[in-house]
């Protein structure tokens, strides 16, 4: 079974910083795209920022020009630059990783989700 790890959470005041990692384990040969969410407390789950095996990210415009995802293959981590940030980006935050080739699963997309690691953007 594929887990993934998240670190890198925490307090930080607005206009601050934060980068967090999450790493995948497990039976898994390579993750084909990542994503990161968010959810806030009584709010959906929010699809933040992706990035695919060519490397081509996709942003939420609630985060964009503010937020950068990045990966490291030979690690199989994936990243979150969080830059400028606000109250309103309190949230704990998702990663997650899509596979097609799992042993045992019919090829496809398969999905992964990290434990969570919670923000707080505040003075």
């Amino acid at each position: 079974q594929v887990q993934l790890v998240e670190s890198g959470g925490g307090l930080v005041q607005p206009g601050g910083s934060l980068k967090l990692s999450c790493t995948a384990s497990g039976n898994i040969a390579f993750i084909n795209a990542w994503d990161w969410y968010r959810q806030a407390p009584g709010m959906q789950r929010e699809w933040l920022a992706a990035e695919g095996s060519s490397g081509a990210t996709y942003y939420a415009d609630s985060v964009k020009g503010r937020f950068s995802i990045s990966r490291d293959n030979a690690k199989n981590t994936v990243y979150l630059q969080m830059n400028s940030l606000k109250p309103e980006d309190t949230a704990v935050y998702y990663c997650k990783a899509m596979v097609t080739r799992v042993p045992g699963l019919p090829l496809g997309e398969h999905n992964y989700w990290g434990q969570g690691t919670q923000v707080t953007v505040s003075s």
